[in-house]
């Protein structure tokens, strides 16, 4: 009996088990262990990057599985990869031990047309599994993007900061805050850092100090990158 009943346990877990978003095999988790390797391996030592004024704390580089992922998280419909992803992010964040007083986080918001149609904003979805990790206070509506926004990657440099002026403003979370304490933006990638530097700008405005920003993955050579280390 004792048998028969790991043989029945055993086919259960395969019919629950579901495929992996980024191989299709079959996985008990949200990404199989052959991708969380592949993933693991864009991984960079976790440290604070000075990217013009505003430092930048990355978990991994943007390649390979996790450029996968993180596709595969925003445009094939995989909300669920959030949370490892985030775990990671926040556990790396952990690791680090810094020395810093408790930070605010603050998601970059996407505006409300463009995550209707999407169905989620992928920030506030990593921001709240790396708050479960960190155990840092979550505003997940800190922010708010009021006017929508052409792609970053098709403008110059100039047309990147016209085409974020006035993107943001405080959202319901910060709008009737004092700035006692500081803030921790969040995001999934950083390539140019115009839209984390608009968004720092907006809470700068208002009197909040902005600590940096944490991002699941950055580009390979960051804009701005001059090499130095903070924190």
């Amino acid at each position: 009996m004792k048998g028969l009943k790991r043989l029945l346990d055993r086919g259960l877990g395969v019919l629950l088990e579901s495929p992996c978003p980024l191989c299709q095999r079959s996985a008990p988790t949200e990404i199989c262990n052959t991708c969380q390797r592949r993933i693991m391996a864009c991984q960079v030592t976790p440290t604070w990057d000075k990217v013009e004024n505003l430092p930048v704390f990355a978990w991994g580089v943007y390649s390979g599985a996790l450029k996968q992922a993180i596709a595969a998280l925003k445009y094939d419909n995989q909300p669920h990869l959030a949370h490892p992803l985030g775990v990671w992010m926040g556990n790396a964040w952990n690791q680090t031990h810094p020395v810093l007083t408790p930070a605010i986080v603050v998601p970059i918001p996407m505006h409300i047309s463009k995550q209707r149609e999407r169905g989620f904003n992928q920030a506030a979805l990593l921001a709240r599994s790396f708050c479960q990790a960190t155990r840092l206070p979550l505003k997940a509506d800190g922010l708010e993007r009021q006017r929508a926004t052409a792609a970053q990657f098709t403008l110059s440099n100039l047309e990147r900061q016209q085409n974020l002026q006035d993107a943001f403003c405080l959202g319901r979370a910060l709008l009737h805050q004092r700035p006692s304490q500081p803030i921790l933006l969040l995001d999934d990638i950083y390539t140019t850092g115009a839209t984390a530097q608009a968004a720092a700008k907006t809470l700068r405005d208002r009197g909040f100090q902005v600590r940096g920003i944490v991002v699941l993955a950055r580009a390979m050579r960051m804009e701005g990158w001059k090499g130095e280390r903070v924190g």
